[in-house]
């Protein structure tokens, strides 16, 4: 974890598979262009803005390589509206105000048509005024978050609280953990999310031991180990982020609080994140999300996807829910959709499409936008940790309801 907490631009150059015909154009600025061109109209412009370095860039450059794939399928289909699609990414850096003004390069320098991008809540809300109040260009926020977003010309395609929670904690509580602990990051998402959680650990008959919040760099959690181990919490419903994240599950473990029946949850936790801890340390570890590597097995196109993106971007950056790749595949798809429809990419047609765009196939299933809601229903899995990998052990019955807006 410590490689990629300090994750620079150097390294990035040098080692990310994303970066392979990418053209700097600037401090943090790449641009991919398209291998043909459509003469009397140019290019429709993409913009990706997520964190290349900094401590969640595992995260940001999936986000990067996955945007890079989805273009280029497009592209070799002919594009859209008969117009190839051209990249450009801008590096958040997990610094909001570095992002605010790489931000404003692809509304203003580059005159993108939509952007795409931003992880944590706190860079959305710092990059979604320049996008779509100042520059008055379409956003969608593909990260998983802790819902309420209802800001006009943004459309969120990754998870919120009522699909990752409402079926999954009475879950929980039903397969044997009444007491739980809320330990979280101290910022929007984890309290957000933990009031969620709270209501419904509360109405199906669990009880919350405590609920506790850290900053994001906080290394020392031996207080809060001993809490959970003294009062027998059952399940640690955890909420804390890199690169806090890494040691408290080691302290936890240390404690003898997994071998003695102590159970953990998180629904940030993808394969990405499971590549932060030894395997031992997570061994039954429960999350929910929309895909999981797992899934790839049982179904065909998550399968081809999962496989295109392996060999087009082998290494650490893996291809992965938590960590916004499923919804920056959704995102770009949906909006394809939408510019279909439309046949223009100006902002108010494409967003009137994208309010009920669908598409069949996608990692984890089928997608579709709930109308006047500006947020997806996807199908949900639920995965247990075992060996250092991920296993899939239910699945919704069909599309979940974001409850949104």
């Amino acid at each position: 974890m410590a490689d990629r907490a300090q994750l620079t631009r150097r390294r990035f150059l040098s080692n990310s598979a994303f970066a392979a015909g990418a053209i700097t154009t600037g401090a943090g600025s790449w641009v991919i262009r398209p291998d043909w061109a459509n003469a009397a109209e140019g290019p429709i412009k993409v913009g990706i803005a997520t964190d290349l370095t900094g401590p969640i860039a595992y995260a940001g450059n999936a986000d990067a390589n996955v945007a890079k794939m989805v273009i280029k399928e497009i592209n070799n289909a002919g594009g859209i509206l008969g117009r190839p699609l051209e990249l450009y990414i801008e590096d958040t850096a997990s610094n909001e105000s570095v992002a605010v003004g790489n931000v404003r390069k692809l509304i203003q320098r580059d005159k993108v048509d939509m952007v795409l991008g931003g992880i944590t809540s706190s860079m959305r809300n710092a990059i979604k005024d320049p996008i779509t109040a100042r520059g008055k260009t379409l956003y969608i926020y593909p990260q998983l978050y802790e819902g309420k977003e209802c800001t006009p010309y943004l459309f969120c395609t990754g998870r919120t609280p009522a699909q990752q929670c409402d079926e999954f904690i009475p879950w929980l509580i039903k397969n044997g953990s009444k007491k739980f602990a809320l330990p979280g990051a101290n910022y929007v998402w984890p309290r957000t999310l933990n009031a969620h959680a709270r209501t419904l650990i509360e109405s199906h008959g669990g009880e919350v031991v405590f609920e506790e919040y850290y900053p994001l760099d906080q290394l020392d959690f031996s207080a809060t180990v001993n809490r959970i181990i003294s009062n027998k919490v059952e399940m640690v419903f955890n909420t804390i982020i890199p690169p806090g994240v890494g040691p408290f599950v080691k302290q936890l473990n240390e404690a003898g609080y997994v071998k003695n029946g102590g159970r953990l949850s998180a629904v940030t936790y993808d394969e990405n994140m499971l590549n932060i801890h030894q395997a031992n340390e997570i061994e039954g570890l429960t999350s929910c999300l929309d895909y999981f590597n797992a899934v790839a097995k049982d179904d065909p196109v998550s399968a081809k996807i999962q496989a295109s993106y392996d060999r087009e971007f082998p290494g650490n950056f893996l291809f992965a829910a938590g960590s916004a790749a499923t919804g920056t595949y959704r995102g770009l798809k949906l909006w394809e959709a939408a510019v279909k429809e439309a046949g223009k990419t100006d902002r108010e047609s494409v967003a009137a499409a994208l309010d009920h765009a669908k598409i069949a196939e996608g990692p984890g299933g089928p997608a579709e936008m709930v109308p006047g809601q500006r947020h997806c229903k996807m199908n949900m899995y639920t995965a247990v940790a075992k060996g250092g990998n991920f296993e899939i052990i239910r699945r919704s019955n069909e599309l979940v309801d974001p409850k949104e807006c």
